[in-house]
């Protein structure tokens, strides 16, 4: 799903976080006088930090080439996949308000731990800022915000599930936390998979394959696909 990325500091008491520096390339994918469509490498921020070690990003990257650009939804730093980027601000409105919508739909594939039983469900978990683990979430009834995620299983095999997932919301670790919650966590995250399901890969296995949105100018809906990286 469209996620804030990891914070890029971490408290006042604690040294910065400083993330990886990923030498993979940005993939231009599509291109109209409205907006970019790029696949994101993992390990690359959506936007720069605010330590000055951290301002290598999707958004610092495409700068010398559209000044104009700016960030309108992010993907987490360890998740890869399609991102919408508008080049200039008219689009940036417009794009936010399909956002704000609903209206841009969006799909990721994921392996997570274990063989998932059920073919196809709904997660609804609501989700709540784990206040004393930030930047980690959890699953509260009380005060957390309404979440809903569709997924479905595409393969199972060697104690692993290759999965669709549909987020409807836009939570923050919403799939992450949502999957852990069935107790299949993302293999590789390192918030939220238990040692051995960290330890299966040495990235996360969340990857944004789809993307379906209406481009400002034209009102023509655009969708675009990016192979995953990995498989089962």
């Amino acid at each position: 799903m469209s996620e804030p990325a990891q914070p890029t500091e971490a408290t006042d008491d604690l040294p910065p976080y400083l993330v990886p520096h990923s030498q993979a390339p940005i993939r231009l994918i599509y291109e109209d006088t409205d907006l970019l469509l790029v696949d994101k490498p993992h390990h690359l921020l959506s936007v720069p930090g605010r330590h000055p070690l951290n301002r290598d990003s999707l958004i610092r990257r495409l700068q010398p080439r559209y000044p104009d650009v700016q960030a309108v939804h992010r993907l987490d730093l360890d998740t890869s996949g399609l991102m919408v980027v508008p080049k200039r601000r008219e689009s940036l409105s417009e794009l936010a308000r399909q956002f704000q919508r609903r209206q841009i739909k969006k799909e990721y594939t994921a392996i997570v731990w274990g063989e998932v039983s059920e073919d196809r469900g709904s997660i609804k978990f609501p989700i709540a800022t784990d206040w004393s683990n930030r930047p980690k979430q959890i699953i509260c009834e009380k005060r957390g915000k309404h979440a809903l995620t569709h997924f479905e299983v595409l393969k199972r095999g060697n104690n692993r599930s290759l999965i669709k997932l549909k987020p409807v919301t836009g939570r923050s670790h919403q799939l992450r936390i949502h999957m852990q919650s069935l107790g299949h966590p993302i293999i590789g995250c390192d918030m939220y998979a238990h040692p051995e399901a960290l330890e299966a890969s040495d990235r996360l296995l969340l990857h944004a394959t789809r993307l379906k949105l209406c481009a400002p100018s034209t009102g023509n809906w655009l969708s675009v696909f990016s192979p995953i990286p990995f498989d089962l």
